[in-house]
């Protein structure tokens, strides 16, 4: 609604992963590399953590499309399945095609053929779980042991883990230590910097097709940052929600005041706000009493 009026071709600030968005910040890009990095040394498992909107999903998509032709990759976006339809899930991914009601044995009989017909055509495959804090312990076990299938040269299979922070919990119980001690690469996604999030705005901006010099004024880009906690999905959200405004408005230029209105439309960030406000308040008062005491104390040594 407010693109033509802001000079846009697209929405800057959808939810849905479109790499054409994707931002190389310190962090992604450290992100990426990890991975494909990880990919190409035939790492059997690999693991990405990070907080809820940080942009795992993204970074999935960006990672894919990344590798060239000699991947194969299959992609789970909901791995909260028992072992036998976890198993299944990967079967259908490789266009694997069973015998009608085979069990688990006969499934991984089926898998494994097609994984050594890719490998002989120089073919390496990867296995990319989203969400993967949700997958049972059992169904963890399971991806280990498909981990097992390998040549004499190199695993048949690599498993790239995508998960929230719980994964790490989950992966530290004692049953499937197995799995988390084959874990070599690793990275965590954490919030963008304040200077980051004025290069992301921008970025997408541009991406989108503005070519001003400054939609969001310096003010609204801080107010932006504090509002989001450096999220991008937040970032997204308060932004997009600016842009609304300040179109309302019939303005050109997004102001501190217009992002200070849409965060407070969107709950996580007045929680996020309150927050950071709450803990500053908490500083101050913990540092007025120690100056209260100093003083107290100076006056009773001059006493």
């Amino acid at each position: 609604m407010y693109q033509a009026h802001f000079g846009l071709r697209e929405a800057p600030f959808g939810l849905t992963p479109d790499t054409t968005f994707f931002f190389n910040s310190p962090q992604s890009q450290k992100a990426l590399n990890t991975l494909l990095v990880a990919a190409r040394n035939g790492e059997g498992f690999i693991k990405i953590t990070g907080e809820v909107g940080t942009g795992k999903t993204f970074l999935c998509r960006k990672f894919m499309q990344s590798l060239g032709p000699g991947f194969v990759t299959a992609y789970i976006s909901n791995p909260n399945l028992p072992p036998q339809s976890l198993i299944q899930a990967l079967a259908d991914r490789l266009d694997v095609l069973p015998q009608k009601e085979a069990d688990q044995h006969q499934l991984l009989k089926s898998i494994n053929l097609r994984l050594l017909n890719l490998a002989a055509q120089g073919k390496q495959v990867l296995l990319c779980l989203d969400e993967a804090q949700a997958i049972p312990v059992d169904s963890l076990e399971a991806l280990r042991l498909l981990t097992n299938l390998e040549t004499e040269k190199r695993k048949l299979l690599q498993i790239v883990l995508f998960g929230q922070p719980e994964l790490d919990a989950k992966l530290a119980r004692p049953e499937i230590r197995q799995l988390a001690q084959r874990i070599t690469f690793h990275y965590h996604l954490g919030p963008l910097s304040r200077d980051d999030v004025e290069f992301y705005v921008a970025h997408r901006l541009r991406v989108a097709g503005f070519d001003g010099a400054r939609l969001f004024r310096r003010g609204a880009v801080a107010r932006l940052y504090t509002a989001s906690g450096g999220i991008p999905r937040l970032v997204n959200i308060i932004a997009h929600k600016s842009l609304m405004v300040a179109y309302g408005e019939g303005r050109q230029q997004v102001s501190r005041s217009d992002v200070a209105l849409a965060a407070s439309d969107t709950v996580t960030s007045r929680n996020l706000w309150n927050g950071a406000w709450r803990a500053r308040w908490q500083w101050l008062a913990g540092a007025g009493v120690l100056a209260i005491a100093c003083t107290l104390g100076w006056t009773l040594l001059n006493r």
